[in-house]
């Protein structure tokens, strides 16, 4: 069951990575879960898309400051 807040979503995804994830997860301390929020989050940050939302995109509120 998804937490409050959170939108369950389905994910086919190979078996091979899903371990890799798995892995990376525990030398984190995170859960599989967790990590693939955290990896989605970064890669958007990365991107710089984190944060944005359609009232940031419409300019209502300002956009987190990026992190260094």
């Amino acid at each position: 069951m998804a937490s409050p807040g959170k939108k369950p979503f389905l994910l086919r995804i190979d078996p091979d990575l899903w371990v890799e994830i798995e892995r990376l997860a525990a030398q984190e301390l995170r859960s599989a879960n967790a990590q693939v929020e955290y990896l989605l989050r970064d890669a958007l940050r990365q991107r710089g898309r984190a944060g944005r939302t359609p009232a940031t995109d419409a300019g209502l509120t300002p956009p987190p400051r990026p992190r260094r």
